[in-house]
């Protein structure tokens, strides 16, 4: 696989300037896939600014300034994607990464209060030994729970201290979500229905948003609250609107 990203070739989800050189940066292999996460040299540099070049970038992350979901991380081509919460203490500043209604990855910003957990979909159950059962999440984490209340599909809230589970979003009708891909990628809607379909093809939601009723994949529905949304979403701007 290549260690090179040409800038035309880039996945339209990262936010950057397609013609002011040949090559971008190019994540690193990690929890999130390259067509939905952002090497963190690329937010420092590009997204938030915090410098002109990538030597720049390279030294504030080498130099442990900058903490992804709560952990030191000084690798300049780290795969930060949706719900990671990028800190940087010495500004006492934090976002989470969420996609715009542009369908790009943004960073929104965050009080202390949401930047000690992160939502995570679970994506696949397995059962260990001694009888528990180990949640597989979007995010690569894997986390084990007595209780197997939970389903492929629901999110739960995580604490970054102790792992510990907060609260739990489950994929059912009158959840709140963010749509995750698509034509309707970065919009919050309603789930409706969930359309399960007696053949290879993937399963169905319906949901109601702002424009109205919808279908769309169920991988690409992630619940993000109950009645109203748990997180802090992307400001709209005119012309996303």
């Amino acid at each position: 696989m290549s260690k090179h990203l040409k800038r035309l070739a880039a996945p339209r989800t990262m936010p950057i300037e397609r013609k002011v050189s040949k090559f971008a940066m190019k994540p690193s292999p990690g929890p999130h896939p390259l067509d939905s996460s952002l090497p963190l040299g690329v937010i420092i540099r590009d997204i938030l600014k915090l410098c002109d070049t990538g030597t720049e970038a390279r030294k504030i992350i080498k130099a442990g300034n900058i903490l992804v979901d709560g952990r030191i991380r000084k690798d300049v081509k780290f795969p930060c994607g949706l719900m990671d919460v990028i800190s940087i203490p010495k500004l006492k500043k934090s976002y989470r990464v969420l996609f715009n209604q542009r369908g790009k990855l943004t960073l929104v910003p965050i009080d202390g209060s949401e930047a000690d957990w992160k939502l995570c979909r679970i994506e696949n159950k397995t059962t260990v030994k001694g009888g528990k059962t180990q949640l597989n999440l979007h995010d690569g984490r894997n986390v084990l729970v007595e209780n197997d209340s939970y389903k492929t599909g629901d999110v739960i809230k995580l604490s970054f201290a102790d792992n510990k589970i907060l609260e739990h979003y489950p994929m059912k009708e009158g959840t709140t979500a963010l749509i995750t891909g698509g034509k309707h990628i970065g919009e919050i809607a309603t789930i409706e229905e969930i359309i399960i379909t007696k053949s290879p093809k993937p399963n169905l939601v319906s949901l109601k948003g702002k424009d109205g009723t919808f279908s769309t994949i169920k991988d690409y529905v992630f619940p993000i609250g109950k009645e109203r949304p748990a997180i802090k979403l992307p400001e709209v701007k005119m012309d996303e609107a």
